[in-house]
């Protein structure tokens, strides 16, 4: 039973993105390694950019810079 966790910053993912990073992963996981779709999980979490870090910073002021 594969479990994946997708960590994305929260700006804007649809609904469709959503639904087709799933799709996908469950295919890829199908695919490569045998994998039964109808037992593998996928969640996605939306973290907002204050609270995701690169290189000792937020995401947030990273992006007020670029």
């Amino acid at each position: 039973m594969p479990y994946v966790n997708i960590k994305i910053t929260r700006e804007g993912a649809t609904a469709e993105q959503k639904a087709a990073l799933i799709q996908g992963v469950t295919q890829l996981l199908v695919d490569v390694l045998g994998k039964n779709p109808q037992t593998t999980m996928v969640v996605i979490d939306e973290v907002e950019t204050d609270n995701w870090g690169i290189g000792g910073e937020s995401v947030t002021l990273r992006r007020r810079r670029e």
